[in-house]
């Protein structure tokens, strides 16, 4: 991946967006921009963002029948992000009818990388047995999603850190894994329960980590972030 490490925009609007990134000089730096962020803005924010050379991962995790998934990423592929997402609980045909529409929509272009998310960073073992009646582990559950997500297309997984080794065990070390969920050792976890700090993801080989409210909120921002670098890049 040519990005490694993504800041999630979780802003309520696309002028707060830009207004962070310019006030802290988070110049060209690459984002995540996700649901709250794209539904109030639209393509407008993409466009914004790329003006500024800043790389995007679009996450917007879709989840739907298999064509008008396949419709969707068509329409996203003509944005020109650089990586894009679904729900690998969407099944197999979902999943490959994806990266047909991103396959349609990039025509001779760059297409953008799609990831298929697993289970997310707010799932535990207690979620996934009890209120979603997965049988199966957390770990179990999430390598299964990544072997599927392999086999129907996708270039790789949004996963935790801790389900790192076992994917790329299972898929290859070619197959990419993006990890939320990162958080500097003095943050919060707030609602993520399968969290790690940037050493312990660089650790585990994981391929990008994408950070939110560790450097969004934080009294000093650019200071977060080059922490964040800091310990990314740590021998």
């Amino acid at each position: 991946m040519n990005s490694q490490i993504y800041i999630a925009l979780d802003f309520e609007s696309g002028e707060k967006a830009l207004a962070f990134l310019d006030e802290h000089s988070l110049t060209g730096v690459a984002v995540k921009v996700g649901m709250e962020l794209f539904y109030r803005e639209g393509p407008w924010i993409i466009k914004q963002l790329q003006k500024r050379g800043h790389p995007v991962f679009l996450d917007l995790k879709l989840h739907d029948i298999p064509n008008t998934v396949k419709k969707a990423m068509k329409n996203l592929a003509s944005l020109g992000v650089d990586v894009v997402n679904v729900h690998a609980q969407g099944g197999s045909e979902m999943m490959k009818a994806a990266r047909e529409g991103l396959d349609e929509g990039a025509g001779n272009g760059k297409r953008p990388m799609l990831l298929a998310v697993t289970q997310l960073t707010s799932t535990d073992e207690q979620m996934l047995s009890e209120e979603l009646q997965v049988i199966s582990k957390v770990e179990d559950s999430v390598i299964h999603l990544a072997k599927l997500a392999k086999e129907s297309g996708a270039d790789g997984v949004v996963c935790s850190v801790h389900e790192v080794a076992g994917i790329k065990a299972s898929c290859g070390e070619e197959f990419k894994t993006v990890t939320p969920g990162i958080r500097l050792v003095s943050s919060e976890q707030h609602d993520q329960k399968r969290v790690a700090t940037p050493k312990e993801a660089k650790r585990q080989t994981t391929d990008a980590i994408v950070v939110g409210r560790g450097i969004t909120q934080h009294p000093s921002p650019k200071e977060a972030y080059r922490q964040v670098e800091k310990e990314w890049e740590y021998e």
